[in-house]
């Protein structure tokens, strides 16, 4: 498929576990060559929603297509041209790298295999390691190692979930040059994560909340959104020491809508009418003589917190 094509294409996408809805009416479109995050909490619905894309769950409600095939009714087609990466490290830890690859390439029936691995050796930087027991291995390799054996079969589409949890800053920055790497090459990808700097990687981002696709688009995009930057509001970065006795006397002065801690600082949300003199004398009055106050935009954190408290709001008021 061409760069801009439609790889996914779904509409009303719902899964059902006896009362409980795990995905609830999720329509979603991501084009070829694209890097699309999708993120939300625990139990939100991630998991489920990419085992229905890659058939390993059966929608109850929804359609639409996944490559070109129907996601229903032709999840196998499907299966064949995905590679789908778990949660947890899937693989025989018994086995070699190697092993464990050939494995796989035996489970798609691939021809002229052993050319196939040691290609995939290479590509992934492991033939140095090919004879190394998978269960050896740290958190970064194996996950190279899955990342090999999701592309052994040449997918056209990956569905990555939570690829990077557990590993270390340096294999999670290796990891994403990979892959914006094989997406310039035509690869597509969906990616579940947890890391926010992981969303600015991403060339969209959808969030799902209680089972709810509430927004998608690109990251510089959602930042602009009216529910994330209240009228007669700004928001502002204050570096000071003692930052936990700051924010509590930040909490405590009028017209701070919201304080959260960032390392050696804190992020306001406040009125327009506040001004610096009045953080700075709140900040005197408990101890903390210096602070350095800059005006800043919104992150993809602080979108996702506000519409999360405004879907919650708006949940509870329909009830």
């Amino acid at each position: 498929m061409k760069n801009g094509e439609a790889i996914i294409e779904v509409q009303g996408m719902t899964k059902r576990f006896g009362e409980l809805t795990a995905v609830d009416h999720v329509d979603l479109t991501v084009r070829a060559g694209e890097i699309y995050g999708f993120l939300g909490p625990n139990g939100s619905g991630k998991t489920t929603f990419l085992r229905m894309l890659c058939g390993l769950l059966r929608a109850d409600d929804g359609s639409g297509k996944v490559l070109d095939y129907d996601v229903i009714a032709e999840s196998e087609a499907i299966k064949r041209e995905v590679g789908y990466m778990t949660q947890r490290f899937s693989f025989w830890e018994d086995l070699t790298i190697e092993e464990n690859l050939d494995f796989v390439a035996r489970m798609y029936e691939l021809k002229n295999r052993g050319a196939i691995v040691k290609e995939s050796l290479t590509q992934l930087g492991l033939a140095d390691r090919r004879n190394q027991l998978a269960g050896q291995l740290s958190g970064g390799w194996k996950q190279r190692l899955a990342l090999a054996a999701c592309l052994i079969h040449k997918p056209r589409l990956l569905l990555l979930d939570e690829p990077t949890a557990g590993v270390d800053p340096k294999a999670r920055r290796d990891f994403w040059e990979e892959i914006h790497r094989l997406a310039g090459k035509g690869l597509t990808f969906l990616i579940t994560t947890h890391y926010m700097d992981e969303a600015e990687r991403c060339h969209h981002v959808g969030y799902i909340y209680m089972s709810k696709l509430i927004v998608c688009g690109e990251p510089d995009e959602l930042k602009k959104m009216p529910e994330v930057n209240p009228p007669g509001t700004r928001r502002l970065d204050v570096t000071c020491d003692h930052v936990t006795t700051a924010l509590h006397a930040m909490h405590q002065l009028r017209g701070v809508r919201s304080a959260t801690v960032f390392g050696q600082s804190m992020h306001l949300l406040v009125d327009e009418s506040v001004k610096r003199a009045q953080i700075d004398e709140q900040l005197r009055g408990v101890g903390v003589s210096h602070a350095e106050i800059h005006e800043i935009g919104p992150s993809l954190e602080d979108v996702f917190v506000e519409l999360s408290a405004k879907h919650a709001t708006d949940q509870q008021k329909a009830a």
